[in-house]
């Protein structure tokens, strides 16, 4: 029975150098019966046998990166990342605890300038997941690489905020820390086992402002909405953290990278949706992944773009390379160079995507809104919509308002003003008809008396005074409905005077009618 020998790694070692060697000046370097293809088809071969990978995940590997940073990279993935923790500001200060663990033996050094909370751990002398401190809730065990899409979140006090894949709680409790315990946070996470551990450091670093649920996060948009921010940290390959879990080098293929990018979308999706685009201090969502390949990150984000209503903005950190704008026949929207990546052989913490979008509509591209005269804008920056069976709900209330509040100030300007209730009198039907029967008479009267124009204006001045009279006869009316108001009581004595004025406009009216009379008998 043959048994092939193991590879000679010093061999291959430098079977890799000198390739490299070669490719960095091809055109000066190479042998003149061999192309560049045959370089690296023996590169690839020589790398998958030295560092473990299949020749799959390699491919992708060598079309991301130049040789000479490739090779970095799978160095970097060898060795373990520090360990690090975050401190917990509810809690306690990074001095206070830096200096309780120092005094327990613990040799430790601050992440870097870009984080406030973060400690690298290099060696203990006590296990740093059960000291104290520990216990007490001071810090969270947490990757340095996860401080990131917080940062980029940056979440504020009283804002409603929603974690999608929050297990198992490092990102949802640095999260409540910013917000210092106030606002709503939604912890969701599609694993019930996996949500178990999100209660138990919640209570362990003392969070009050955190509702936990288990819910695919695809669906999550149709349960509830309205958030302020919402952060969604997608499952992925994890071609980020090979340190971590060494069995992604060989595991992964093409299938798998596919299945994840299919769910990446519908998360980022659904996590949009969730999104208020009206809020007054967000509408934020930031999508990040531990994996460093372009099919699990640009191309998701640029499959985002075209079918919400979103816009990236930077992510306010300050280092890291920039997204991708185009990766082989792949052309993306040249704003994802506001996108960050990270590496381990540059960063030296786990591989990490993220990116951060401003959504500015609720409506989304392509679909006509349900009802869009119904959306409404309140204090609490929610939209507020009305049933489909009514439309005009909103508006009609609106209109009944205003009309109750016309009549109430036309009764209030009658009450303080009698004489404009008489002269709004005038367009009473009682009125109206008497003055088409004057206007009647009139006719009569023109026809019987034409030949006598002094009987003719005699006429005329009957018909006026018996108009006049039901006018004041409309306002004697007005005035007693209105005796017991406060605007009347006031105006009381010149309410009087204008009556009598009325009644003596009367009387003489009478006495010219009755000498015309007198004189045509």
């Amino acid at each position: 029975m043959y048994i092939a020998a193991a590879p000679d790694l010093v061999i291959l070692n430098q079977r890799i150098k000198d390739v490299i060697f070669v490719l960095s000046d091809f055109s000066n370097r190479r042998e003149p019966d061999r192309s560049r293809v045959e370089y690296i088809n023996h590169l690839r071969t020589d790398l998958c046998a030295y560092y473990g990978y299949n020749e799959f995940l390699m491919d992708k590997l060598l079309e991301l990166f130049p040789p000479s940073e490739l090779v970095e990279l799978l160095e970097a993935n060898e060795v373990q990342r520090p360990v690090t923790i975050r401190t917990n500001t509810l809690k306690t200060r990074r001095g206070d605890l830096a200096q309780a663990l120092i005094n327990r033996g613990v040799n430790l050094d601050p992440v870097g300038k870009w984080s406030k909370v973060g400690l690298v751990i290099y060696d203990s002398q006590v296990p740093i997941g059960a000291t104290p401190e520990y216990l007490a809730g001071h810090y969270m065990l947490q990757g340095a690489a996860s401080l990131l899409p917080v940062m980029a979140l940056a979440p504020k006090e009283n804002e409603r905020i929603l974690d999608m894949c929050s297990a198992p709680g490092g990102k949802t409790t640095h999260i409540a820390a910013l917000m210092k315990n106030t606002g709503v946070l939604f912890a969701n996470d599609a694993v019930k086992d996996r949500a178990k551990a999100i209660v138990g450091n919640l209570h362990r670093l003392g969070i009050t402002n955190t509702i936990v649920s288990v819910e695919d996060g695809r669906k999550f948009s149709k349960l509830i909405s309205g958030f302020d921010r919402v952060l969604c940290d997608a499952p992925c390959s994890g071609t980020g953290v090979v340190s971590k879990d060494p069995s992604v080098k060989a595991s992964k293929d093409e299938k798998d990278i596919l299945r994840c990018a299919t769910m990446q979308r519908q998360l980022l999706l659904a996590a949009i949706d969730c999104t208020n685009a009206h809020s007054k201090t967000g509408g934020y969502i930031v999508y990040s992944t531990c994996s460093i390949l372009p099919e699990e990150n640009e191309c998701v984000v640029d499959y985002a773009l075209k079918r919400r209503s979103v816009k990236l903005v930077p992510t306010g950190l300050d280092f890291g390379k920039e997204g991708l704008s185009k990766y082989r026949e792949h052309r993306f929207h040249p704003s994802l160079k506001l996108c960050r990546r990270f590496y381990p052989h540059i960063n030296n913490f786990d591989g990490f995507f993220v990116c951060k979008f401003k959504k500015f509509s609720n409506v989304i591209p392509g679909e006509a809104p349900k009802n869009p005269n119904t959306e409404v804008k309140t204090e609490d920056t929610s939209d507020v919509k009305t049933e489909p069976d009514s439309p005009n709900v909103v508006n009609g209330n609106a209109e009944k308002m205003n009309k109750n509040i016309g009549k109430k100030q036309k009764r209030k300007k009658d009450h303080n003003n009698p004489e404009a209730t008489s002269d709004t009198s005038q367009n009473s039907p009682q009125i109206k008809k008497i003055k088409t029967e004057g206007k009647k008479g009139k006719n009569k009267a023109k026809a019987s008396f034409s030949s006598n124009p002094v009987e003719e204006e005699a006429h005329e001045k009957t018909v006026n005074s018996s108009i006049q009279g039901a006018d004041s006869e409309k306002s004697k009316q007005n005035q007693v409905t209105t005796q017991n108001s406060g605007g009347f009581k006031a105006n009381k004595k010149k309410g009087r005077n204008e009556n009598k004025g009325d009644k003596i406009k009367i009387k003489v009216g009478k006495k010219k009618n009755f000498s015309n009379k007198k004189g045509r008998m």
